[in-house]
């Protein structure tokens, strides 16, 4: 009786751990899926997404120099992120002060993540001897509308009744305007100190349909990422079972495998660069092998 429960137990616990080996980098943050090239764990995805991703109380955060945001969606489809900064403006509410995020990302992490052609940036209230406004002689400024958003619509949006600002149009004269449009592309960077702008406000669109109005349009920082170079090896690790992940390095890809990492894929055994690793796991399926048979042969 003692050896049929040893081996009853004994089989379940290694299948279980035959199962945990198994290296999994797909994980959750509340209802949005983290999968490859992201992860929340260190070693998984894509080396140029580590230390990007944080799941706090169920609300998954992005984070990179220009600040932290909230991250609403993850469009694998599209490779697209939506981003919310708690001090943006919308049409509901101008948010001054220069506390807005903005959205500015390291130099190494710029080819990465960029924010989608049809994202328009509004930016409120910016000195006369901002950067946005150097090199522009009288009314050629870089103010227009992105994807048919701009200033001109969102001035009819009810937060700016309740903050009492002149709508002072696009001319630009003895001031600059109190809200210039812009795309991403054009400055590269949305920094508010470095503007010299009291805040801002980011729309962007899904739809090629026109919304009406500023008070239809979606509030928030779309970004398009990109898996930079050829990512054929992250295809050919999770064909054969695999997950894609890095080295400790932090650079080099590395494919996962259920008992060993490899730097090709799983069905490459003869790789030289192939390491075994003991885990604790392998530990106590071999501690379990060991008492399986020592119980077995004190029957005899």
């Amino acid at each position: 009786m003692t050896l049929l429960i040893c081996n009853t137990f004994c089989l379940s616990f290694l299948a279980l751990l035959a199962t945990s080996r198994a290296s999994s980098c797909r994980s959750y943050c509340g209802n949005i899926t983290l999968d490859y090239p992201f992860s929340l764990k260190y070693g998984c995805g894509h080396p140029g997404f580590k230390d990007l991703l944080f799941c706090m109380n169920d609300v998954l955060m992005f984070h990179i120099s220009s600040g932290s945001y909230r991250v609403l969606d993850i469009d694998y489809a599209y490779q697209a992120l939506t981003l919310h900064d708690p001090h943006m403006s919308t049409c509901d509410n101008i948010a001054l002060g220069g506390r807005g995020n903005g959205f500015a990302v390291e130099k190494w992490r710029a080819p990465y993540f960029n924010p989608t052609p049809d994202n328009v940036f509004m930016l409120i209230g910016c000195s006369a001897e901002s950067p946005v406004f150097q090199g522009f002689p009288g009314q050629h400024l870089p103010c227009r509308n992105v994807s048919g958003m701009g200033c001109e619509e969102y001035y009819d949006c009810p937060a700016w009744r309740m903050v009492g600002h002149k709508t002072l149009g696009s001319g630009y004269g003895s001031a600059p305007p109190e809200c210039c449009a812009v795309a991403f592309e054009s400055i590269k960077a949305i920094n508010l100190s470095r503007l010299q702008c009291e805040g801002y406000s980011s729309a962007y669109s899904l739809a090629p349909l026109k919304v009406d109005g500023a008070g239809g349009w979606s509030y928030g920082i779309r970004v398009k990422y990109s898996v930079q170079g050829n990512d054929e090896f992250c295809r050919a690790c999770e064909a054969t079972g695999g997950a894609c992940g890095f080295e400790t390095d932090g650079v080099k890809q590395l494919c996962m495998c259920r008992s060993f990492n490899s730097t090709t894929n799983c069905d490459s055994e003869n790789s030289t660069s192939d390491t075994m690793s003991l885990s604790l796991a392998d530990a106590l399926a071999g501690f379990m092998i060991y008492m399986g048979m020592w119980v077995m042969s004190s029957q005899f």
